[in-house]
């Protein structure tokens, strides 16, 4: 059994992916668009512009395995309740990804020392995805 955290978005999936693979050091493995696939997939017509949507995107942040897609038929809604937690390795690891993310976002949770970590924080992007980012030790 494998567990893939999902992230949909209402077509700006391409550009979030490019500013995870800057925020995260990482590339996209794999990107299929609604174009691309087989139209017996979903059941109502798409415009052009739709055909251009993100249909299926895989990437690995930190080693794990995330999708990503544009989704059509229904309204994604914002949210906070939930919310990926990405743990770096250094406080300027933090600090770099928390600078890309942060752009057009809102900080929820400010970037700071706490107990648990030299450097922890959260955020929601631009796209409305709540990040946490932070490193597990308190002394880097």
């Amino acid at each position: 059994m494998i567990i893939t955290p999902t992230i949909n978005f209402t077509g700006n999936c391409e550009d979030a992916i490019h500013l995870y693979e800057r925020a995260f050091n990482t590339k996209v493995d794999f990107v299929l668009r609604y174009s691309d696939a087989d139209a017996k997939d979903w059941n109502i017509p798409l415009t052009d512009k739709e055909k251009n949507f993100v249909y299926h995107a895989e990437m690995k942040i930190a080693g794990q395995r995330f999708f990503f897609a544009d989704i059509i038929n229904f309204e994604v809604v914002k949210g906070n309740s939930q919310f990926l937690t990405v743990t770096f390795g250094t406080k300027e690891e933090v600090e770099k990804s928390s600078k890309l993310l942060m752009d057009g976002g809102k900080i929820l949770v400010p970037f700071r020392r706490t107990t648990y970590s030299s450097c922890a924080g959260n955020l929601i992007d631009k796209y409305g995805i709540r990040w946490g980012l932070m490193t597990e030790q308190t002394e880097k």
